[in-house]
């Protein structure tokens, strides 16, 4: 089961990764300045997998990576794949996991672990 992750980078904006039951990062949404918009993107994304582009992208040799968008806007992008099969594998894994995937909001400012 995948899992969204929400959090807050240290220049102040949100945005999320959507991660493997491993823990392994698949794609990283764009920086938004509003928690909530980062939230609609990602609800978005989650509930209507099906109106969002898939586009694969061969940056170099043994490069491959995809990025998500919807009229023609990035909204997200893969990390980096050393073939065109893994980057295949991990695209059908998240049109069967992302619907049903959790989502973590580590955005807070507590700490989550005290020194």
């Amino acid at each position: 089961m995948g899992v969204f992750v929400i959090r807050k980078q240290p220049n102040g904006n949100y945005n999320f990764i959507f991660t493997s039951r491993k823990g392994d990062a698949i794609f990283t949404s764009i920086n938004c300045k509003q928690k909530d918009d980062c939230k609609v993107i990602l609800q978005a994304i989650r509930n209507n997998l099906e109106i969002f582009t898939f586009t694969k992208k061969n940056p170099g040799k043994r490069k491959f990576l995809f990025r998500v968008s919807k009229g023609g806007f990035v909204l997200a992008s893969s990390r980096v794949y050393t073939t065109e099969l893994k980057l295949e594998k991990e695209v059908n894994y998240i049109l069967t996991k992302a619907p049903k995937a959790e989502v973590l909001d580590f955005s807070e400012d507590e700490q989550l672990f005290a020194d």
